[in-house]
């Protein structure tokens, strides 16, 4: 700057704050919560078991040793490094099971995640934009579906289409759905009123492409957020389908089908059932705590000071 002393241009120099890099910002502020880095240091351990399941898992999944029936884990009296965490009832080796379902259960719920996203930003962003009779019919469709009970309206699903894998994700697909449309909609009307939608309308901006490069990119942090949350929900509502028999099918090794076929063991053998059921439940509490990280980091309002 012209007139300007080295040392006032030193001083200013000192003053001046670089712009943060957008990562950066974000690992800085979900750092942040202690929690949410605990369950993305879990989560992240049972992606990659689920992976390499096929190298991890010391027997096949479904591989039966009939000397070994119901052996106690290797903390129990009786038990054995052999299988460490025991066997079930058609003496499977647990720990391999486990390991499988983890694949099963993680693909279940994004599968579940990926699907409703997609699907919800369409049909939300469609209600959002054309308004009126296709706003309505719409809304009172994901209303109607919010209105029966989730797992109920999976059962029903269910039934009707049969119980196997790709049913149970259909079935759970359709009962989160609503909650990514509903999030869609009223995020992008609340941008549809802003001055860049306005200007670039008026630029002459086609509908398809003001929707999906002017509106949706701001629509997409509490998306993720959703997305995030809803992985573990579908994990939940897949194991309870499974529970109850409606879900993955035996052989296939996931949890809430595993608990499924211990239930009659829970007094005789209660690691059989407890095993799953801490699966199941550390798997969710990592998302949830995930989740809330990601909130806080992409939400500005919802920041920790």
């Amino acid at each position: 700057m012209a007139g300007e002393t080295p040392l006032a241009a030193t001083i200013a120099d000192e003053f001046v704050v670089p712009p943060a890099r957008p990562f950066a910002a974000f690992w800085a502020s979900f750092s942040e919560n202690k929690g949410a880095v605990l369950g993305l240091v879990v989560i992240s351990l049972i992606v990659l078991l689920a992976i390499f399941a096929d190298f991890v898992a010391p027997y096949h999944p479904n591989e039966q040793f009939r000397e070994a029936v119901k052996a106690p884990p290797v903390w129990a009296e009786g038990g054995t490094w052999r299988f460490v965490l025991g066997t079930d009832g058609l003496g499977r080796d647990m720990l391999s099971r486990l390991i499988h379902g983890a694949r099963i259960s993680l693909f279940i719920g994004l599968s579940v995640m990926a699907v409703s996203f997609v699907l919800g930003i369409m049909i939300g962003l469609a209600a959002a934009y054309f308004g009126g009779v296709v706003d309505v019919v719409i809304t009172r469709m994901m209303d109607l579906i919010m209105a029966v009970p989730g797992l109920v309206l999976a059962i029903l699903v269910v039934a009707v289409l049969g119980p196997n894998l790709t049913n149970t994700i259909i079935a759970v697909t359709i009962v989160y759905l609503p909650r990514y449309v509903r999030l869609v909609r009223a995020s992008a009307l609340a941008e549809l009123n802003k001055e860049y939608v306005t200007a670039a309308k008026v630029a002459g901006v086609g509908p398809l492409r003001l929707m999906l490069s002017t509106v949706l990119p701001n629509c997409l942090a509490p998306l993720i957020i959703q997305a995030a949350l809803g992985v573990s929900d579908a994990i939940l509502e897949a194991a309870a389908l499974g529970f109850l028999g409606l879900g993955a099918q035996p052989p296939i090794s996931e949890w809430g089908t595993m608990l499924a076929d211990a239930r009659e063991f829970i007094r005789s053998n209660p690691w059989l059932v407890t095993l799953p059921g801490l699966a199941i439940l550390v798997t969710v509490i990592s998302i949830n705590l995930l989740g809330d990280g990601l909130r806080d980091a992409l939400d500005p309002k919802m920041r920790r000071s």
